[in-house]
């Protein structure tokens, strides 16, 4: 796939569409960024094999949220998934859909994809600006015989609310006291570095890293291989350095029991095992249980039937990782059967 295919990704934030331009879409959605590729992949097989089309608006988990709640689309999607009282409040299910990872990218030259590796402390220090250069003593630990620029660091982060952020900063709060005590979790949080730069969605981040020189950021894994951007090992919770991809991911949603909360909502951050990369998640989908259009909700469930049979290559082939045939029938089985029909 070749680099402007993430470039197109921009212009999706406007609401341009998925599929043929030329015909209306039949199905809408809207919200995260993170799972943008895959489903953009996932329509344009569907479109073939259907004839139906996907509206698919790449805003952010938060958008997403609030377009389902304003009954804009048939679905939302997010990366930071609701919590029950929610899902409850607002008559709703909430299943996840596809599996991938954020990454640290950065732009320093003379470095390749995977050379420097990172711990989650050390990482939560970079972003907070308390390690503010890339040959900081800490870093270069962590990367002896490397030559290390005297170069400052600039954070890249997320201008929207996204559940790329709540992943990552659900990340940095469980590796780092500090960043647990002044800064936390969430959707949209204060920036404590100095030298700050916002992006908006995925897209944004990526764009901002590529150009500015000496910044860290972060992605989903699609956005930093599309863009060319060089990425970090991250040591993990058993100790080992781990570089992001499919089997890394899917590592560490190997011991995921997704029925243990309400609305499948685990947090996958730093997760057990030698191979699991430890800044995994799940992207998620927002139905209403009793929708106002039917028969467009319909046509979601007729979707995601049809990408969790016939997507897994396309998933992989990005480096995302498809849900088990167990789970997408557990799914159908539990969750889909409260949606009305």
């Amino acid at each position: 796939m070749k680099r402007t295919f993430l470039k197109a990704l921009a212009v999706t934030a406007l609401g341009s569409f998925i599929g043929t331009a030329a015909y209306a879409a039949d199905i809408t959605g809207a919200g995260a960024s993170f799972p943008y590729p895959v489903y953009a992949k996932w329509a344009e097989g569907y479109k073939a094999a259907t004839g139906t089309g996907l509206n698919y608006q790449s805003i952010g988990s938060s958008g997403g949220i609030r377009q389902i709640r304003a009954k804009t689309v048939a679905f939302g999607a997010t990366d930071s998934p609701l919590k029950g009282e929610e899902l409850d409040k607002d008559g709703m299910v909430q299943f996840p859909a596809i599996i991938g990872g954020t990454v640290p990218v950065l732009n320093v030259e003379g470095f390749t994809p995977g050379e420097l590796r990172v711990t989650g402390p050390v990482l939560a220090e970079m972003f907070m600006g308390t390690i503010a250069k890339w040959n900081d003593p800490k870093f270069a630990a962590l990367n002896p015989g490397k030559t290390l620029p005297d170069q400052a660091i600039t954070v890249v982060h997320r201008a929207d609310g996204s559940g790329t952020t709540f992943n990552w900063t659900d990340y940095l709060t469980t590796v780092s006291k500090e960043w647990a005590d002044k800064v936390g979790k969430g959707n949209a949080v204060k920036w404590p570095a100095a030298t700050s730069v916002g992006g908006k969605g995925n897209e944004g981040v990526a764009a901002n890293v590529g150009r500015i020189k000496g910044a860290i950021g972060y992605v989903e894994y699609a956005y930093a291989k599309r863009n060319k951007l060089t990425y970090m090992q991250v040591q993990n919770q058993a100790g080992k350095y781990v570089n992001p991809d499919e089997t890394t991911f899917a590592a560490a949603a190997a011991g995921v029991d997704w029925f243990s909360v309400p609305g499948m909502g685990v947090s996958m951050v730093n997760a057990k095992g030698d191979s699991s990369w430890p800044i995994s998640t799940a992207s998620f989908i927002l139905m209403y249980k009793e929708p106002a259009d039917k028969a467009q909700s319909a046509e979601v469930l007729k979707f995601f039937d049809w990408a969790f049979k016939n997507g897994k290559k396309p998933a992989a082939e990005l480096d995302y990782v498809a849900l088990p045939d167990s789970l997408t029938n557990e799914i159908r089985a539990k969750v889909w059967s409260q949606i009305a029909k």
